[in-house]
């Protein structure tokens, strides 16, 4: 019952119990989120098939991160977050539950943009290299399609957490074009996202100063973050470097010498040899020449892989030959270069014979005060 103008008008119980069922509703999505955050993880195992994830995390260098940090929580406005959470009981509740716990590329992305609150120096360089290519700049590239015909194994490396083949990604799927991508809006979305290389359910210790100062003996130091592996599109798993096999590699028909860094066998996941694996097939940038047995870490840097201090950090300005190195006509100057950095030998500037070494400024003189 209802007075309005002195005028009693009669509201329809159904009416009445939807307006408090709406409030209620509103209340409880949230009050819901917030019961199983407030148990640090462990509420959220209260499903079963959650119990494996939760078990990873407990031990992992994230542990001390909340699952909502990473995953969103109950405050948030997104009406798009409580309704698949929402969705996700209503499908439990039916016991229709999906053989493998994952989520798709959207919430992959959402996952990037929250590494960049505790990681911003790491999520800027990302950002500003060239593994944050877009789906619109890998996948509808005029010249690279009308060369190479699309196929499924691109995704292996561009597009791990798309929930499809390459005919629900891009049309046509021929050498002609013109190229468009099926859901526009994915266009801006990284095709290589921090969770390409990293997997936050990993197994690993959390960062602490070993002393006072900070310091830690060279060979105590950590050279791989327990998160580094490569997702596995296939399995839907973080493949951990250590469980990564670093190739064997040929120059003709000579073993080249392999650097020992672990990190390398992620690159070598998408910058590949082909099968005969010769330095410099398929997409191998195995160093050789002058460079062969330097990491792929030691020139190029870890998320902008920008190497314009790789030069000077290993060795002098001034080559054997007593050139500027950064002067040189290799790819490192100029990428229409026929050297090519990666491996380039003496004998290809010097076909005659190569000269012999020039004493450095000052060598003779600290060996005589030795």
């Amino acid at each position: 019952m209802e007075r309005l103008g002195g005028t009693v008008v009669k509201v329809p119980r159904k009416y009445l119990y939807a307006g408090l069922a709406l409030p209620a509703l509103i209340l409880a999505i949230p009050a819901g989120s917030l019961y199983f955050e407030s148990g640090n993880g462990a509420r959220c195992a209260s499903c079963h098939e959650m119990q494996p994830v939760y078990d990873k995390w407990r031990v992992s260098s994230h542990r001390g991160i909340g699952c909502e940090q990473c995953h969103g929580g109950a405050l948030t406005t997104d009406v798009a977050f409580h309704w698949n959470n929402v969705s996700r009981a209503y499908e439990h509740l039916r016991g229709n539950l999906p053989e493998q716990v994952g989520f798709g590329n959207k919430y992959v992305r959402q996952m990037s943009d929250r590494c960049a609150g505790c990681h911003r120096a790491e999520y800027a360089a990302w950002k500003s290299g060239p593994h944050s290519a877009t789906y619109e700049r890998i996948f509808l590239d005029k010249k690279h399609n009308s060369e190479n015909m699309l196929m499924d194994d691109c995704l292996r490396c561009h597009g791990m957490y798309f929930p499809g083949s390459i005919f629900d990604l891009v049309t046509p799927v021929d050498r002609k074009g013109p190229w468009r991508l099926k859901q526009p809006e994915m266009s801006g979305t990284p095709s290589m996202p921090c969770l390409t290389c990293h997997t936050m359910h990993r197994k690993g210790e959390q960062r602490t100063k070993a002393g006072p100062d900070g310091a830690v003996p060279g060979p105590l130091q950590q050279t791989a973050a327990p998160s580094l592996a490569l997702f596995d599109r296939r399995t839907q798993e973080g493949i951990f470097v250590a469980d990564l096999p670093l190739p064997e590699m040929l120059d003709g028909t000579r073993p080249v010498k392999m650097s020992t860094d672990r990190r390398q066998a992620l690159c070598y996941q998408c910058h590949a040899p082909d099968f005969s694996r010769q330095v410099g097939s398929g997409d191998d940038r195995t160093g050789a020449g002058v460079h062969e047995g330097i990491s792929c870490l030691a020139c190029h840097a870890r998320h902008t892989q920008q190497t314009r201090a790789s030069c000077g950090t290993c060795h002098p300005k001034m080559s054997n030959c007593g050139l500027d190195v950064e002067k040189m006509d290799t790819t490192f100057k100029s990428r229409t270069s026929k050297h090519n950095v990666h491996w380039v030998k003496c004998v290809d500037c010097h076909p005659s014979g190569v000269p012999p070494r020039k004493a450095r400024p000052g060598a003779t003189a600290l060996a005589r005060s030795d």
